[in-house]
């Protein structure tokens, strides 16, 4: 099978220099992209760890603040428990921004969560079980615990994204671009020599036709 070329080039010591200042800088870019795809790899799988843990951290949260609430609502009644839940207020301010990995915008989740009283929560003590109170403190950590997450989760997302990108730019150019180029270097050097022997023969030619 004919090696592929680049097309439309033509046989000259000008586009052979031109070819090989491109081939440097594609080797150059290949080296680069390289050592990035390697450098995110290594922070994927460093944030990978965190999410193991993470995950755990709220699937035992969750598990505590509902076994909690099971209990207030074996002892209060399903009525108050509801109806203690209606008369929660809204208390989660959530900004997001971003910041950097590796070049790679990932999101950055500010959230204003904090451990509240039963006054601040909004709901009465007098008719409320510890339990309801204790149902309400584990799962404003889990709401914490799980906007973590989700940040970790996304910025995962987002590295697994620019990997395989980055990956496909490698091997575009470790097995089409490059080897595209050497063989257009390489024809073109092979070119020019036929050439300047089709010329060398041709003067030789015209001198002996010229008998001298």
């Amino acid at each position: 099978m004919a090696q592929e070329m680049i097309e439309g080039v033509n046989p000259t010591r000008m586009e052979l220099l031109k070819l090989k200042d491109r081939e440097k800088l594609a080797v150059k870019g290949h080296g680069l992209l390289k050592e990035k795809r390697n450098a995110l790899i290594m922070e994927f799988f460093n944030i990978l760890d965190r999410v193991k843990g993470s995950r755990e951290n709220v699937e035992n949260k969750l598990a505590e603040a509902f076994e909690d609430l099971t209990a207030a609502q074996i002892i209060m009644g399903d009525l108050a428990v509801k109806k203690a839940a209606m008369s929660v207020k809204e208390s989660i301010k959530v900004e997001i921004d971003s910041r950097s990995v590796m070049g790679v915008s990932v999101p950055l989740i500010d959230a204003e969560t904090s451990n509240r009283s039963i006054v601040e929560r909004g709901y009465g003590f007098v008719d409320t079980s510890a339990k309801i109170d204790e149902a309400a403190r584990n799962f404003e950590e889990s709401i914490k615990l799980i906007i973590e997450l989700a940040e970790i989760e996304k910025t995962i997302v987002l590295l697994a994204e620019e990997i395989e990108s980055t990956k496909r730019r490698v091997n575009a150019l470790e097995h089409i671009i490059i080897p595209r180029m050497e063989n257009t270097v390489k024809y073109i050097e092979m070119r020019l020599e036929e050439m300047e022997r089709e010329n060398f023969v041709r003067l030789k030619m015209i001198k002996k036709s010229m008998g001298t």
